[in-house]
């Protein structure tokens, strides 16, 4: 009975906890409701793990001393509540390997923006010269990469699931990027608990600890007073002068960290390497950890300008007839197709739709009015996309499939336009996942 830790989920961050487990003289056992993943399985059997697929066998898992679960599977389902009744601890992944580090820990969250900004510091850092690596919801999970050898610094994208499943995991510097309304069904609908979950970002935080959040997001804002926060709170804002923090003025990025003011750390936002008002936020955040670490000026400037966003996010595939086609396959909520949108300059073709998670689309109508002629639907059910926006555009057309889709786009765009994929739904009724949906998209779009 002693040590034994069961891990439910056999993805990368349950096949990297196995191997650090193991690493540590555990008793590892692994259940997958799920098919295991070829790649995966070899592992396991090469590590000498046990595992079972396509069940979860109580008997083989409420005899854990703790139990390590997959982000993806909510903490309500019945095995997991008993193994709660029976004293037995879940966690995950994150909070298992942190305890086997020295490194410091940059956390990062938030609805939209945590992917590009994690990808940027993690840019940033390692431009310095830092012994950093980066993971958590990206890349490879940091159990993985633990097993292997400790680092200085990790970089990690943390998703409220897994800030769910926190108890003594502490983040050195911690952001919140954003808070808007995103899978309520986790939480009982209550938009109250999504944000709670969020917030967990600053615990076990102590003063000599950082948090860094957007003064500019009303939710962030609304909340931030409820929450009790003991580490050093540095905001950041689009035209909000901040005493310490950062912000822009006249186009000009400011950002201080120290009460004095002195010798702040400037640029100008047209010389970033991302575009839009969402990503001059995403690079405040990193500036100002930039700031924090004391990384030299000119090693932020130029980590700043040289940085290529991440596959998915606002992704230039390519320009052809005079038509740029662009790859947000990663927007899969109404907010991040705001931010998309936001950033075209010229009028757009949007591809969108898929499975819509109760989208609110009332959100997009202005954006949409302002930056986009065609609408080109994506998905098997369309109706909400003809109703919120038949009268803003000039067209919208059904397709079923992404090569249909981009022939569509291809056919109706001038140019001088944008062809945009942004889908502000799930990937799921057409395509395995959202990279699944992006790769398509491309492959359909050099084959014009």
């Amino acid at each position: 009975m002693s040590n034994r830790i069961v891990i439910l989920g056999s993805g990368e961050s349950g096949t990297g906890t196995a191997m650090l487990a193991k690493k540590h003289g555990f008793d590892v056992f692994v259940s997958d409701n799920g098919t295991i993943a070829k790649n995966y399985k070899d592992e396991l059997i090469q590590l000498n793990v046990e595992f079972e697929e396509g069940k979860h066998t109580p008997e083989l898992i409420l005899n854990a001393t703790e139990i390590i679960k997959s982000p993806g599977i909510a903490d309500t389902i019945p095995l997991l509540v008993e193994a709660k009744s029976k004293g037995i601890q879940i966690s995950n992944e994150l909070e298992f390997a942190s305890r086997y580090t020295k490194a410091k820990i940059i956390g990062i969250t938030g609805t939209n923006g945590k992917t590009t900004t994690t990808s940027l510091v993690y840019y940033l850092l390692k431009n310095a010269g830092m012994d950093v690596a980066v993971g958590g919801n990206i890349g490879t999970s940091m159990a993985r990469l633990l097993a292997t050898r400790d680092y200085e610094y990790f970089v990690l994208e943390i998703s409220s699931f897994q800030l769910d499943n926190f108890h003594q995991f502490k983040a050195d510097i911690a952001v919140l990027c954003n808070i808007t309304p995103d899978h309520l069904d986790r939480y009982e609908y209550s938009l109250q608990k999504y944000i709670d979950a969020k917030f967990k970002i600053t615990q076990n935080q102590t003063a000599q600890d950082f948090f860094i959040y957007c003064a500019d997001d009303e939710l962030t804002n609304k909340n931030i007073i409820n929450h009790t926060i003991h580490s050093q709170k540095i905001a950041f804002a689009y035209d909000k002068p901040q005493q310490i923090g950062a912000y822009v003025n006249n186009g000009e990025m400011l950002v201080n960290i120290n009460q004095k003011n002195q010798n702040p750390f400037t640029m100008y936002i047209n010389e970033l390497s991302l575009k839009g008002r969402h990503n001059a936020y995403n690079s405040m955040a990193a500036a100002i950890i930039g700031q924090v670490l004391n990384i030299r000026k000119e090693t932020i400037r130029e980590s700043l300008i040289s940085f290529q966003n991440v596959e998915h996010r606002l992704e230039s595939v390519i320009t052809t007839g005079g038509v740029e086609y662009i790859n947000d396959s990663k927007a899969t909520n109404v907010n991040s197709t705001w931010y998309a949108l936001e950033s075209m300059e010229k009028p757009t073709v949007w591809i969108a739709g898929g499975v819509d998670k109760g989208n609110d689309y009332s959100l997009l109508k202005e954006m949409v009015k302002e930056k986009v002629r065609i609408i080109v639907c994506l998905g098997i059910d369309n109706r909400k996309l003809h109703e919120a926006f038949g009268s803003d555009v000039d067209m919208i057309v059904n397709t079923t499939s992404m090569a249909e889709a981009v022939h569509v786009a291809k056919q109706l765009a001038r140019k001088g336009e944008t062809v945009l994929l942004s889908p502000a739904c799930a990937s799921f009724d057409l395509f395995k996942n959202y990279e699944d949906r992006g790769r398509q998209f491309k492959k359909a779009v050099k084959n014009l």
